[in-house]
Formats: C-alpha cells, structure tokens, sequence
C-alpha cells in the first residue's frame, strides 16, 4: 500500500491544474449561462427553436464523447495522452466562441439558426470534447495518490466556482460597457476566448504525466493501445459504477444548466433587478468553495467520498424545502442564506467527482485487467454535454411553453411561473435524485475488498 502514500504533485502544479477550469469556464460559463439571452434578447430568435438545436446537438456531442475518449487512450507523444489534446483543441474553443457570439446580422432568420447551429455543435461536439476529457483524465495520469486526485478537484472546481461567480457579476455589465447589443457581446466573447487559451496553455504545460508504467495498482502495465474501441465500449458498459457516475453527472449538469440558464430570466422577472444575478451566483457557488477546502479533510477522515457525498446532498435537500418557501415569500435575505447553505453541504460532490472516476477506472483494471482512463473520464465530457447541454435546451422549451417573449415589456403569469420552478422548484427535485443516486455509488469499498482479498492470497 506504499504506493497510496506516495506524493507525486508540487503545490504550484494543483493549482496550474486547477486553474484549467478558470480556461473552460470562461467558454462553457459564457455559454450555457448567456447564449440563450444573446439570442433571444439580442437577435430575436424564438427560445423553442433554439432548445430544439441544442437538442439535436447534444446528439452528435454524446457520440463524440468516446470517441475522444478512445482516441486519447491511443495517443502517444512527448507531452503524453491527454496533453496534446487538452493543448489544441482550446484553440478552436476560443475560435468557436467568438464566432458563436458573432452571428452576422443581415442573415436571414433561417440562417441564423443554421450558424448558430454549426459553431454550437461544433464547439462543443469537437473542441471541448477534446479539451474537456483529456483535462479530466489528466488527474488519473499525473498522479496515483488518491488524496491528491481529492485535492485537484477541489482546486481546479473552486477555480470553476470563482470564474463563475466573476463572470455573474462583469459579463452583462461587460456587454454594456461595450457598447451593448450585438458588438457588445463579441467583445466579451473575444476576452473570454483570450483568457481562456492563456490560462488553458499554462495549465498544460505546468504539469507532467507520469511514465505509462506506472498503473493505478502497481502490478501490471496499461494495455490500453491493444483494447478495440468495440472492447472499450463493453468494459465500459459492464462497469455498473460507471453507469452509475454517468447518470450522476448527467442530472447533476441538468440541473446546473436549468438554474445558470434561467437565472437572469429570474433575476429580471420575479425578483425585479437583474443586477441581483452577481450576488445569487456568490451566494450559490462561494460556498462550494469552502465545501471543496474540508473536503479532502472528511474524505481522509472518513476514507469515503461516497459517505461525505450522500450525507451533505441529503441535508442540502432537507434546505432545500426551506429554500422553496422562502423564495414563494420573496424573502431576500433568507433566500441567499439558505442557498448558501445548501452549496455548503452539496458542494462536497463537486470537489470529489474526478477522483470517483479514477476510483472507477481502477475498479475496471482490478476486475478486467484492462485500463481505458481515457474512455473512462468521458463520462465527465458526456455528463457535461448531454445532461449541461439538455438543461440548456430545456429552459427554451420551458420558456416557450410558459408563453415568454424576449421583446415584450410585461409577461404573462404562466411565464413567471415557468421561470420560478426552473430556477427553484426542480433543481430541489433534481437533488433528491442525485442523493438516491450517491446511495449506491459503493465503488472505494469494492475496491478495497479486492486489494485486500489479493494480499491475502
């Protein structure tokens, strides 16, 4: 078990692997949080129409997912596996931006969707695909030391929580500062995609991925370049773990999608001032941030992230019918407080979700004898996408079925309705689910029944 206790990792490397998710949140945060106000509000597109999009094109997203994730696993250069792959492809992310965030004005309406429909799917299907697993799979790669994974994803999540909270705060207030409207927002998404290639390339090159010999369980070495994709795709499958973490992803990236996406339209329509957007987005996420400092703190107190994990999300669902309450009364004051508490008690799972995966492929290596990290952290990119991605596209569809209209100065009661249940009441809902969820998600304690029955024998 020496193995376990053995540190691979400087404190100035965690944080320039943290600081990557500075680098995709400048993209992924500017568009799962403002791409459906730019369009509905900006260029007057119909919210239902643009949900649709999104839909069909979190289709191709899903497929694209182990495709990259095999193709990573295959990869062998100097920088590595995953590197090269985390390096370039955010070149297309900050592109991909920028043109997302550029749509020509004297296109016809018909052709506003097409090109919206082209950048979106392929910023997200090709470049961030790229980008996004082969940074989650970096953690298995750099380090063996579970303590360490714990603390990456705490680091590289406060990073997320901060770029999001500053982007709640400065991007609308950004779009107006220069200028508004249309141009307004391509500036923004010109800095967005700037910073994000800086801070990407720094985290990249700041960390180094250990010789391929050195496997989660130091006794055989990865077979990874003699695995089939077919073969891939059924370990995959058959690891009921990996089901399990999918799934968890998939309704956790719902309902963070569904309340970044209907927060502004919350902000404007219920509580009156959009400028309240900054202070929720804080109040939301600033306490993951100390969730994610006493996380790898429980975990090694505990040695369970499945037991830190269910417990804090069964008392964030208990706040979270105080939550319901408070915001029907439009109690300001108790509203953030108890949003604040329940991201202290959730936010555990945040800080912990790459290093359940590694935990996950190495159940894989221990009943299979195979490892696929690559395939394996695909389902952080297809959680992400499919389940961010169907969020997103929900709040058009709810929006357009509670009767909004982007211009209209007045809306309707069902629309008002439609924005409270998006941003308060199914999130609850959506938290209960991933609880039950995390109950079954028992995977360190396979795992150690397995290394202990091998030293026995």
């Amino acid at each position: 078990m020496r193995g376990a206790e053995k540190k691979y990792l400087k404190w100035h490397q965690k944080v320039a692997y943290g600081a990557g998710d500075l680098a995709s949140n400048t993209s992924y945060g500017l568009v799962s949080s403002f791409v459906l106000l730019y369009l509905s509000d900006t260029m007057g597109l119909n919210t239902g129409i643009i949900g649709t999009l999104m839909l069909l094109s979190k289709v191709l997203d899903g497929i694209s997912d182990v495709i990259f994730g095999n193709l990573i696993d295959r990869t062998k250069s100097k920088l590595g596996k995953a590197r090269p792959w985390m390096l370039y492809a955010q070149i297309g992310v900050s592109l991909c931006l920028i043109f997302l965030f550029s749509i020509p004005g004297g296109l016809s309406t018909t052709a506003q969707y097409v090109y919206f429909f082209a950048f979106y799917t392929t910023l997200n299907a090709v470049f961030y695909t790229a980008n996004g697993i082969a940074y989650a799979a970096l953690s298995a790669l750099i380090t063996r030391n579970k303590n360490e994974r714990v603390q990456l994803g705490s680091i590289r999540f406060m990073f997320a929580v901060v770029t999001n909270i500053v982007m709640g705060f400065s991007v609308t207030m950004g779009v107006q500062a220069f200028g508004g409207g249309a141009s307004g927002w391509r500036v923004v998404a010109i800095i967005c995609a700037v910073i994000g290639l800086v801070v990407n390339t720094i985290s990249c090159l700041c960390v180094k991925e250990l010789p391929e010999e050195e496997s989660t369980i130091q006794e055989a070495k990865s077979q990874d370049d003699k695995i089939s994709f077919v073969q891939s795709l059924k370990l995959l499958v058959s690891n009921k773990y990996y089901v399990l973490i999918v799934g968890i992803y998939i309704v956790y990236y719902f309902m963070s999608n569904l309340t970044t996406g209907s927060a502004i339209y919350f902000m404007e329509n219920i509580m009156g001032d959009g400028a309240l957007l900054g202070m929720f987005s804080m109040m939301k996420m600033f306490p993951v941030i100390i969730a994610l400092i006493f996380t790898p703190i429980l975990v090694k107190k505990t040695r369970s992230m499945q037991k830190v994990n269910f417990w804090g999300y069964f008392i964030s669902d208990i706040l979270g019918i105080f939550l319901i309450y408070f915001s029907i009364q439009k109690n300001l004051s108790m509203m953030l407080l108890f949003m604040f508490l329940k991201g202290v008690f959730a936010g555990t799972l945040t800080g912990t979700l790459n290093a359940l995966i590694a935990e996950i492929s190495g159940y894989t290596f221990r009943t299979k004898g195979a490892r696929i990290d690559g395939m394996m952290f695909s389902c952080s990119s297809l959680g992400v996408k499919v389940g961010g991605g169907i969020g997103t596209a929900a709040v058009g569809w709810l929006l357009e079925a509670g009767g909004y209209v982007g211009t209209a100065a007045v809306q309707t009661d069902g629309a008002i309705s439609m924005i409270f249940n998006m941003y308060i009441t199914l999130p609850v809902i959506l938290g209960v689910v991933i609880t039950v969820l995390l109950a079954f998600m028992k995977v360190e304690k396979e795992n150690q029944k397995i290394d202990m029955k091998r030293e026995r024998e």
